[in-house]
């Protein structure tokens, strides 16, 4: 199936990766945990500085929907079907991030800020662990102007899929909501991502306000754990959390909606209606891993790669899986270029 320049749209906080390994007592000092992520609070600010004086860092184009797009792009090997839309400031961070992003087939719509500097996320690699701390900068000065403006909005109109990841509700839910509204009226699927446990329990309420029109809901074992919580299921049972989401109200009743929920070497859970299927992940040698950092945005992008294409679910799952089992052999949301999916 050939598949149009343009298909699918995402939004969401581009952030360039500063990444090193680091000892458990550089995550003690400043109160992180391992495979959690979080946004840098004052407390935090030293972090930066101190990792990059004491560490060796790589500096990885990032951000966690920017991540998934790249790698959907990868995977359909035909520049620009996608396209990306999140802020930055005018720095050297900035030209890096645009300049991987365009490498890799996004089409990029920035919105620029003079005033603020491009995101960072420190990726703090401890054994095959990863800490994420984000500092949002620019990231968190998005507004819906810029999604407003005629030459953005037509990337929405032509757009078939979407796909933004729930870190942007802390950003911009306007922006969100208009994306969403625009999908269930033209009968488009809408996709977002728990993207850490914060989101569902901090920011429950803008969460709630947008899954009425989430088709597909992406997350981890630890972030559906969280949202059950929240939302005072009394079951630990993933598969059972994705079934129970699966049934909350939604808006656009012609699409019933899918969540699948990964669960690091464990099987990948996916409930449609009442049914839940489970799909093993293969597990690789330890000395294989260099980093998890980007297993789940990897992930969505192999998964929606396929959907575009409307490919089987279980072909959904599968590319999913091959793709986050490559990116975890390599630093940071990395692919190599040159290999190509074995296509059933």
């Amino acid at each position: 199936m050939s598949i149009e320049e343009g298909t699918l749209v995402g939004m969401g906080n581009p952030l360039l990766d500063i990444s090193a390994v680091v000892d458990t007592d550089f995550l003690e000092k400043y109160k992180l945990i391992a495979n959690n992520a979080i946004l840098a609070t004052e407390e935090h600010v030293p972090l930066y500085h101190d990792l990059v004086e004491n560490y060796k860092v790589e500096y990885i184009a990032g951000g966690a929907t920017q991540n998934t797009l790249r790698v959907a792009q990868w995977i359909i090997g035909k520049p620009y079907v996608t396209s990306f839309m999140g802020a930055v400031g005018t720095d050297e961070y900035s030209k890096i991030l645009e300049e991987s992003a365009k490498n890799d087939g996004v089409n990029v719509r920035y919105q620029k800020w003079e005033e603020y500097p491009t995101g960072t996320c420190a990726v703090l690699i401890t054994d095959h662990n990863r800490s994420l701390c984000a500092y949002l900068a620019a990231a968190d000065h998005f507004t819906k102007d810029h999604l407003d403006k005629p030459e953005n909005f037509a990337l929405v109109e032509k757009a078939k899929y979407y796909y933004i990841s729930g870190f942007f509700l802390t950003v911009s839910p306007e922006s969100m909501l208009a994306v969403a509204e625009h999908a269930a009226t033209n009968n488009k699927p809408f996709a977002i991502n728990l993207s850490a446990p914060f989101i569902p329990e901090f920011f429950t309420e803008r969460l709630m306000s947008v899954l009425p029109y989430v088709d597909i809901l992406f997350g981890n074992e630890t972030e559906a754990e969280t949202f059950a919580k929240v939302l005072k299921y009394d079951t630990k049972d993933v598969a059972e959390i994705a079934k129970l989401i699966v049934a909350l109200p939604k808006k656009n009743a012609a699409r019933p909606r899918m969540v699948v929920f990964t669960q690091g070497e464990g099987p990948v859970i996916v409930a449609q209606g009442s049914k839940v299927q489970e799909f093993p992940v293969q597990k690789l040698s330890a000395d294989k891993i260099k980093d998890t950092n980007g297993a789940g945005d990897a992930f969505v992008g192999g998964f929606l790669a396929q959907y575009m294409q409307e490919k089987p679910i279980e072909e959904c799952v599968k590319c999913g899986i091959w793709t986050a089992t490559e990116v975890i052999q390599q630093s940071g949301c990395a692919f190599p270029k040159d290999k190509k999916y074995p296509s059933s």
